[in-house]
Formats: C-alpha cells, sequence, structure tokens
C-alpha cells in the first residue's frame, strides 16, 4: 500500500503533537508511561510554599507539587503528585517544611505505618507543618525579647528616678560626700605609710618576739610530750586508790570504828581524857609550885611538909 502525501503529513503532525505533549510533560516533571497518583491536602497557611516543589518521604524526592488553589473557605489546596511503591496509609501526613536555610518550602510524606487502609489516587491526606530554624529561633527569641524591652523599660524608669534625685542639691551634697571620701581614701593611705615605717622600725623587736614566741611554743610542746610519755594512768589510779582509802577512813570515823572514831564518837572516852589531861594540869601546877615534895635533897634531914592540894586555875 503505498501511503499518500497527505497520509504522510498526518503522521508527521501527529508525532509532532506527541513529541510536544511529552516534551511538556518532561519539562513538568511528569513521565506520561508511569503511574502517578494525585493526593490533595488542605493548609490554612502553606508557609511559602510554591507549586513544583518537592515532596519527599525520609528525605528521599518521590513526587512535586502539582498545583496550589484556594476554596471558598479561604483555605488553601495542595495538590501533590507522587510516584513511589511505598504504601502510604490514608492517615499519613503531609507536613510542609524548611529543609535548610536558603531552599524553599517542601512537602514531607510522614507515613502512619500502624494504619492498613492506603490511600487512593484522589484522596485527601492530614495537613501538619513543621517550624524551620528561623521560625523557632524566632519563637524562642520572642520571650527574650520581651524580657529585654521590660529591662530597658525598668532601665530607663531608673534613669528618670537618678535624674529626679539629682536636683542640684543632692548633686552638691553627692559631690561633698566624694570630696569626703576621698580625704578619708587619702588619711587611711597616710596611716598605712605609717604604719609601713613603724613596722620597718620595729622589725628586730617583732623577729625576737616571734623568736620568743616559737621558743614558747617549743616549750609548750615539750611540756606536752612529756605528760604525753608520764604514765599518768597509773598515776590517777594510785590516786583513785588513795581517794578510796581516805573515803574508807572518813567512813570509819563517822560510824565509830577505830581509835579516832571511838574518840569522836565514846562520849566517855572523851570524858575520861577530859579528866586525864586536868589531873595532869594539876600535877605540872603542884610539880611546879611545890618541887620540894617530888624532888627532895637533904643534907640534914630536913623532914616534909605536910600535902596541899593545888587549886584549880579558873
Amino acid at each position: 500500500m503505498k501511503l499518500t502525501k497527505e497520509i504522510k503529513t498526518a503522521i508527521l503532525v501527529i508525532a509532532s503533537i506527541l513529541i510536544f505533549i511529552w516534551g511538556y510533560s518532561f519539562l513538568k516533571g511528569k513521565d506520561l508511561f508511569s503511574s502517578y497518583k494525585n493526593y490533595y491536602v488542605v493548609y490554612d497557611n502553606v508557609e511559602g510554599l510554591s507549586a513544583s516543589a518537592p515532596v519527599t518521604l525520609n528525605g528521599l524526592g518521590i513526587g512535586k507539587v502539582n498545583n496550589i488553589s484556594i476554596n471558598r473557605q479561604g483555605k488553601l489546596v495542595v495538590e501533590v503528585q507522587v510516584k513511589t511503591d511505598f504504601p502510604i496509609s490514608k492517615s499519613s501526613l503531609l507536613q510542609v517544611y524548611e529543609p535548610g536555610f536558603i531552599g524553599g518550602k517542601q512537602i514531607a510524606v510522614v507515613p502512619n505505618l500502624e494504619d492498613n487502609i492506603m490511600a487512593k489516587d484522589g484522596d485527601t491526606l492530614q495537613s501538619a507543618i513543621r517550624l524551620g530554624m528561623i521560625a523557632k529561633a524566632g519563637d524562642q527569641l520572642a520571650p527574650l525579647q520581651h524580657k529585654v524591652e521590660g529591662t530597658l523599660t525598668s532601665a530607663d524608669s531608673l534613669l528618670t528616678n537618678v535624674n529626679s534625685l539629682l536636683d542640684a542639691e543632692n548633686k552638691e551634697n553627692l559631690s561633698i560626700a566624694i570630696a569626703e571620701l576621698t580625704q578619708t581614701m587619702r588619711t587611711l593611705n597616710s596611716a598605712s605609710k605609717t604604719l609601713d615605717k613603724m613596722l620597718a622600725t620595729n622589725q628586730q623587736n617583732i623577729d625576737q618576739m616571734m623568736n620568743n614566741l616559737n621558743k614558747t611554743s617549743d616549750n609548750f610542746v615539750k611540756i606536752s610530750n612529756s605528760l604525753t610519755e608520764a604514765d599518768l594512768a597509773q598515776a590517777v589510779k594510785d590516786l583513785e586508790s588513795t581517794l578510796a582509802n581516805v573515803n574508807k577512813m572518813m567512813s570509819d570515823i563517822e560510824s565509830g570504828e577505830g581509835t579516832l572514831g571511838k574518840l569522836m564518837k565514846d562520849e566517855a572516852m572523851y570524858n575520861n581524857l577530859s579528866a586525864a589531861s586536868k589531873e595532869l594540869e594539876l600535877l605540872l601546877q603542884d610539880v611546879r609550885l611545890n618541887p620540894t615534895r617530888y624532888v627532895n635533897i637533904s643534907v640534914f634531914g630536913k623532914k616534909n611538909k605536910p600535902y596541899v592540894a593545888p587549886q584549880e586555875n579558873e
């Protein structure tokens, strides 16, 4: 069968149209010979997401954003086109995120592996937004900004109060106080110099005093060592024994045992001793008054005088 020019021209036009459609789809990132799935997701704010933005799964590119439109409620409807054999459940999230400081927004598929109901082509999935580094930094810096503003306000109030306090009279008083403080510092400096001179003049005496103090300390150390080496335990034991004997002796005296005890407790013995002492006193008095009665040296045989009892001294 011989093709006519008209048939060849038609075939060429159809081929050109198909090549144009394939090239246009290729430039848009769509393969005509591959199976894609389209999902929809609704956002309140797409955070700068644009069409043709990549769609990733765990960082792997699996599609792109096809279209972004606004519905009647003012919501943003995003259509994504994905190509993957990984099962995407109906409860999976399509999360808008920022991959870096320079790159634009992207959409990440966050699958729910516990859900066994798979999403179909044309289903609407749940939306989510993950703040980027700049947004997080802004949220963290917002409280700091409020604190800085509050601090600046307090500082401004403080300066205002200080300015209100520093009137002419207060400034003069402050100047006087500073001058007196300066004079006090000068006096302290002079006293310090005088003290330095005094220490330098009496350095020898101070050294001698320190030497004496060191010797005294050494003597105390020796005394302490002597006391440590002494048998204090035995001395204490002997002292306790002596005190026990003294206590026993005092106890015996109190109970009337022994000579001293009987002397202190026996009234008859006390009376006998008192009478014997009185008789001894009379005897000594008689010997003093009449010595010849007891010692008689007679050459011519002189007779003794009759005995006269001595009288008691009142």
